[in-house]
């Protein structure tokens, strides 16, 4: 006969054994399922890619005379070669250049009775990846020029008023240029956010957002206002407008591009001029990117195990799975009637009516697509 101590006796030791279990295996099975993978992202340069970038516009609703600027490669550096471009059309094109920043494109234009305007360019490019030497300081030739060209202000990226005050707090204590540029890089990768909703790659208001306090948006915004604050800082500086083009070596879906269709895969990236270094590629953006959209979750933190690597490596380095068209900043556009634009990534096109949505895909189509050869 079983007593009632016995029995109490018993179910405990039967539902502490079950609660045993149940804490134990499903924990150890929750952790080990959820816990990141061991991720890298380093990319070293010397090893150059060739790459065929082709685009095609097609003007789905014309209206008198049509225009169209497709963005042609423009850069070249020790991490890029633009090489040949070649193009068609049923309307008149030529490859020309905006005759201030050197950035090349095709420009179009079509007569009112061409019933269906069209654009075709293939253009063939080489890249590599970038990595700042930190160790390797040497003389870097100067050309003194093109770092005032960087340092100043225009009207998107303004140097002064909050912009410089927010700058000169950010460099309190750095005694190098590669110490004011980690300080800066830094505060754009702790106060800033990637905005999924923000339109195309962001307008690049600079002062805007600071005012306002509205600090998320995309590269357009968050590489833009890196680099005010560098020239603010006295750190020449410029965006790097481009295209990613293939999938990131180092398996991240956010630092990838589906080749096949390449509409929206646009992407700025920027670079500060160190002494000792020359110029050096930074894309803060990109880290906050990753730390937005790389997982269903929203990560804060930069010690995570998938940011950490991407913010140390895209501090003086990018992967070149990208093409750099230009570093066109508040453009004007040859022949064009509309007004200035930010920046110059996307295809343009203007009609009668005015200048076309470049994201709205019922007035204004275009294709982009890539290949690795």
């Amino acid at each position: 006969m079983t007593t009632v101590a016995a029995l109490a006796r018993r179910q405990f030791i039967q539902k502490t054994s079950v609660a045993l279990a149940a804490s134990a295996l499903p924990a150890i099975n929750f952790a080990q399922s959820e816990a990141p993978a061991a991720r890298t992202f380093d990319p070293q340069p010397g090893h150059w890619r060739t790459f065929e970038l082709t685009t095609r516009v097609v003007i789905a609703k014309p209206q008198g005379t049509t225009k169209v600027w497709l963005p042609v490669p423009s850069v070249n550096t020790d991490w890029q070669q633009s090489l040949e471009s070649s193009f068609s059309s049923n309307g008149n094109a030529h490859l020309i250049s905006d005759g201030h920043h050197g950035a090349r494109m095709i420009y179009a234009e079509f007569s009112d009775n061409v019933a269906q305007p069209y654009v075709d360019l293939t253009s063939r490019i080489k890249t590599q990846n970038r990595k700042m030497q930190v160790a390797h300081i040497s003389p870097v030739a100067v050309d003194a020029t093109e770092l005032r060209a960087e340092l100043g202000a225009t009207r998107l990226l303004p140097t002064n008023g909050i912009v410089r005050e927010t700058a000169l707090k950010a460099v309190a204590g750095a005694r190098t240029d590669a110490e004011r540029a980690q300080k800066l890089y830094d505060w754009i990768v702790t106060n800033t956010y990637r905005e999924p909703k923000t339109l195309g790659c962001g307008k690049g208001d600079i002062k805007a957002m600071l005012e306002t306090g509205t600090l998320g948006g995309k590269c357009a915004d968050l590489n833009a206002l890196f680099v005010g604050l560098c020239r603010a800082a006295g750190l020449p500086a410029r965006d790097v407008y481009g295209l990613r083009l293939v999938p990131s070596a180092f398996g991240y879906k956010e630092l990838s591009g589906n080749q096949a269709k390449l509409q929206g895969a646009q992407h700025c990236r920027s670079e500060v001029f160190l002494k000792g270094h020359g110029w050096v590629a930074m894309d803060p953006a990109d880290v906050a990117k990753v730390m937005r959209q790389e997982t269903a979750e929203w990560i804060k933190t930069t010690q995570h195990p998938l940011v950490a690597p991407v913010n140390k490596g895209l501090f003086g380095g990018w992967e070149g799975n990208w093409v750099a068209f230009n570093t066109a900043h508040d453009i004007t556009l040859p022949h064009s009637a509309g007004g200035q634009l930010g920046f110059f990534m996307y295809p343009v096109a203007e009609t009668a009516a005015g200048r076309l949505d470049s994201y709205s895909p019922d007035s204004f189509s275009y294709r982009i697509s890539a290949r690795e050869v």
